[in-house]
């Protein structure tokens, strides 16, 4: 989209591209799960696949986990940070234009959960999961995630932090095989796809919505590197205190 000269990117090359590089970001892992589950497993494969889209009759608990897992952990890391400096007062608060970053950041999120969700749940963690077990594929799965953004994140976003560029995208290279274990944890209790792409939709909003604009890299090194280390520890809580099961078992028996 932007090709080798355009990295980073920069300015009105970055309000010009963002859309088309957002929307090639998101079309990959959706078109490889859609076309690789009809190579590999046919028509019945896809037939499960779309099944597992729109499979919402799940017990309410698991969009209560999907929805507010980052909301609330955000809020809270947030509110206790301002006790430190009012930089990180969320963004909703300060905005001059409320509506616009609630629709830019519920659309944005809403598109990245579906569209990413229908490769990396769709496709990737079921296959994964029977070779690896879910706990390490959850945590492979994490990493590629995280390295697929990579080059979007790059370009978008050195520019802004500099040098600091390396420890942001380490702290996601931290944070996101936590979500994603928390992410497989609630697919294979429910066996659906659209509580995946609701709890990948509510990660990138919930950042959107309540980010906080007036922080400086440094500042958003800090919150985030609070968030990643709050994932983790969201994790240590409901295995240890045997609320996660993360055994496939359940989802294979309603494929």
């Amino acid at each position: 989209m932007v090709g080798p000269e355009g990295f980073p990117g920069e300015g009105a090359q970055l309000q010009r591209l963002f859309p088309l590089v957002f929307l090639a970001m998101i079309a990959g892992p959706s078109l490889a799960g859609i076309l690789l589950t009809g190579i590999i497993d046919g028509r019945e494969g896809l037939r499960g696949f779309f099944s597992r889209m729109i499979r919402w009759r799940v017990d309410i608990r698991w969009y209560g986990v999907a929805l507010l897992i980052t909301p609330l952990l955000l809020a809270a890391i947030l509110a206790a940070l301002t006790l430190i400096s009012p930089v990180f007062v969320p963004g909703i608060i300060t905005t001059s234009d409320k509506i616009a970053l609630l629709v830019f950041s519920f659309v944005g999120g809403l598109a990245a959960g579906f569209f990413e969700e229908l490769g990396w749940t769709g496709f990737a963690v079921p296959k994964m999961q029977l070779r690896y077990g879910a706990f390490a594929a959850s945590l492979m799965l994490g990493l590629i995630w995280a390295m697929w953004h990579f080059l979007a994140d790059f370009w978008g976003n050195y520019a802004a932090f500099g040098l600091l560029y390396v420890p942001h995208f380490l702290l996601w290279v931290v944070a996101l095989p936590a979500y994603r274990i928390l992410m497989v944890w609630a697919y294979n209790h429910t066996g659906s796809i659209l509580v995946a792409q609701l709890m990948h939709a509510s990660f990138v909003a919930s950042q959107g919505i309540l980010g906080p604009s007036a922080a400086s890299a440094r500042d958003n090194l800090l919150w985030y590197a609070v968030l990643a280390v709050s994932l983790w520890v969201v994790v240590a809580v409901v295995f240890t205190m045997g609320v996660a099961k993360m055994s496939v078992q359940k989802h294979i028996e309603m494929e």
